[in-house]
């Protein structure tokens, strides 16, 4: 009786945990779009791009701090950022930049979800409170901006 109680306490708690991770991504198709890659004044950034011209996704260095920025429009504020990939997921703690009206997560560039975007097999996602998840196409871009930020 104890071993059962037991394991359902397990069970509940991690699909309590898996929950707070955000949407399970695994069969979502990417959207149509493209990634491009710029060096910066202050490191590179990865953006990619739908027919709006707005971009709906940036992965930016910062290179003297070593920091990798993630960032999407969002119309408000929420308390984090959450990111999928095919082997990782987690809730980044977020802020909001209420003048570009944009919500990122920063993360060390050494940071293992970095290397599971990178990695992540064909797509990846990221979703903010009250906005469905962007799921785009794992393209080797934000590979060169992590690669920069820790070269």
């Amino acid at each position: 009786m104890r071993l059962t109680i037991a394991a359902a306490l397990a069970l509940v708690a991690a699909s309590s945990l898996h929950a707070q991770a955000g949407p399970d991504l695994t069969t979502a198709t990417p959207v149509s779009g493209s990634w491009s890659y710029a060096a910066t004044t202050d490191g590179s950034e990865a953006t990619f791009g739908t027919t709006s011209t707005l971009p709906q996704l940036t992965i930016h260095c910062t290179r003297a701090t070593r920091r990798i920025a993630i960032s999407r429009p969002a119309g408000a504020t929420a308390p984090f950022l959450n990111v999928w990939t095919s082997s990782q997921q987690r809730q980044l703690a977020a802020s909001f930049n209420p003048l570009t009206n944009r919500i990122s997560a920063d993360l060390a560039a050494y940071d293992s979800l970095l290397d599971a975007i990178v990695f992540s097999r064909g797509r990846f996602g990221v979703a903010v409170s009250g906005a469905p998840a962007l799921v785009v196409p794992a393209w080797s871009e934000p590979a060169r901006v992590v690669e920069d930020c820790r070269a």
